[in-house]
Formats: C-alpha cells, sequence, structure tokens
C-alpha cells in the first residue's frame, strides 16, 4: 500500500495518542510529562478543522497511521491571528523515509489561501534532524530559549524557527 495523505478523521484519535505517547514517554521533543487518554486528547483534536488554517493530516501506509503534521494557533489572543505554530510527530518505526517531509507538504499546502503571515516552531533542542526539515522549509532560527523545560533528568533548550507564509 502506497502512503496517502489526508486530513485527520475521529477513528484517527486512539492511534494519535498512542504516537505521541510514545514521545511522551520515550524522548524530551515535547515537554509533556505524563502519557495522555484519548479522551484526555479529544479537546486537542477537536480544535482542528478541515478548511481552516488549524489542519491536522495524517500520513496512512501499510500497518496504518504512520505519522501527523499539524497547524494550530500560535497564541490564543486575536492580534495571533495571521501566526500559526506547526509541528510533525513520525512513528518511531517510519522516521528516516522522508515521511516527515511529506506531511509537511501536505500541511504547508492546506494552509495555502489563508491570511496567514508566519508560521513557528519550537524544538527540543538537540535535535539536527528537526532543524533540518524546518530549515528545507523555509524556516530560519529566530531565538533559543534556553533551560525552558526539565525532563527526562536534565534542562532542554527549545530552538524557535519562524517562516513567513
Amino acid at each position: 500500500m502506497d502512503t496517502i495523505y489526508r486530513p485527520a478523521i475521529a477513528d484517527d484519535l486512539p492511534v494519535l495518542t498512542d504516537l505521541y505517547n510514545h514521545y511522551v514517554r520515550e524522548t524530551p521533543v515535547t515537554f509533556d510529562l505524563e502519557p495522555f487518554s484519548v479522551e484526555a486528547r479529544r479537546p486537542w483534536f477537536d480544535g482542528f478543522a478541515p478548511g481552516t488554517p488549524h489542519q491536522l493530516w495524517v500520513a496512512e501506509g501499510e500497518g496504518g497511521v504512520l505519522g501527523f503534521s499539524c497547524s494550530h494557533s500560535f497564541r490564543h489572543k486575536a492580534a495571533y491571528r495571521t501566526s500559526v505554530e506547526t509541528t510533525v510527530y513520525c512513528a518511531p518505526d517510519a522516521t528516516g523515509r522522508g515521511l516527515g517531509r511529506a506531511l509537511y507538504t501536505v500541511l504547508f499546502r492546506g494552509l495555502e489561501g489563508f491570511d496567514l503571515n508566519r508560521a513557528y516552531a519550537g524544538v527540543t533542542w538537540p535535535n539536527p534532524a528537526s532543524a533540518a526539515l524546518h530549515e528545507a522549509f523555509g524556516f530560519r532560527r529566530i531565538a533559543t530559549f534556553s533551560e525552558v523545560g526539565y525532563k527526562q533528568g536534565r534542562f532542554w533548550d527549545v530552538v524557535w524557527f519562524e517562516k513567513p507564509l
């Protein structure tokens, strides 16, 4: 089966939750400390809607959902309405195959035509693969928040990337 890219549907929520929980438990790339139940993750899922700048795309292939990309409000104050924060997560066994690049391609195509000025991405540092992905999509590094998160027994920096839209 070839990989298909499509908007997420409600039936995807359990596997998206499991995929994200892997990163919660095993890595510092998200600063969530406790895994989510499907019900606790539902408000996050419900914040996305096709036809808006708040989008959630999945990659589906052999064996099911392989990853997701999304865009959501950068901040919840009205003056930020033309900015989005973006992210991409791939299943651990689906990394290194260009899936993140394909998911971002679909996401940014989906954002075309909206009144958006900037996209932002916060990357736990160090993370050379994520930095390379974001730079390949025209993001540039704009700030480092030093030792802003504590997880897995140490402090982590977050490097912020910005992309004109």
